[in-house]
């Protein structure tokens, strides 16, 4: 089998994004080192020498979900510390979207990650340390948009999302997510509600 590259060109980011695919396609039963080399189109053990153990690969796999995720995301195209509510909800919007239509693969990954990471302390570390990554810049946001609990509207605005991602990748309603305008109007409520806008 031919070898598959990446955009950029990295064996490692290669390895950890076929792990990501592997993982949503097969569960974290069927994530080996060598499912990884089949599925990537590398020579047996190119993933093993990169990765020597089970607990490094997953690692590894947290931190490339982590990165792609911010760029899909768009940690970046978040509105500025001014410029509104609407502008705040268009962005999350946007970034729900995109991982409902166009990445549900990581999302089921990420699930898998996080239920892992219950069992394995070591890997708690690093899924945590992930996620805090988003956390800081949404509340920082909340709290220039008016809350008056950022930390309390960060956690429950973070819930929002994650409850209809999971009903729409795994869930009850995994063959129906909403359109984006339903997304749109959903967030903007929420938003509304915590900052006590009309």
């Amino acid at each position: 089998m031919a070898e598959r590259t990446t955009p950029q060109g990295s064996r490692a980011d290669l390895i950890t994004d076929t792990a990501l695919d592997v993982l949503a396609e097969r569960g974290m039963r069927g994530l080996t080192h060598r499912a990884v080399d089949e599925a990537a189109g590398l020579p047996q053990g190119s993933t093993s020498n990169l990765f020597r153990t089970r607990q490094t690969l997953l690692e590894a796999v947290v931190t490339r979900l982590m990165h792609r995720e911010v760029s899909i995301l768009g940690i970046d195209e978040m509105p500025g510390p001014t410029d509104g509510t609407a502008a705040l909800a268009d962005a999350l919007t946007l970034a729900v979207h995109r991982s409902l239509n166009e990445h549900r693969t990581l999302v089921i990954a990420r699930y898998e990650l996080a239920l892992e990471a219950t069992r394995r302390p070591e890997l708690r570390t690093a899924y945590d340390t992930a996620g805090r990554s988003f956390r800081g810049p949404l509340q920082a946001l909340l709290t220039a948009a008016g809350s008056s609990d950022a930390e309390r509207h960060t956690r429950s605005l973070i819930a929002w999302c994650e409850g209809l991602l999971f009903t729409c990748a795994a869930g009850a309603d995994h063959l129906a997510p909403p359109d984006h305008e339903t997304v749109r109007k959903g967030l903007t409520e929420l938003l509304n509600g915590m900052l006590g806008r009309p």
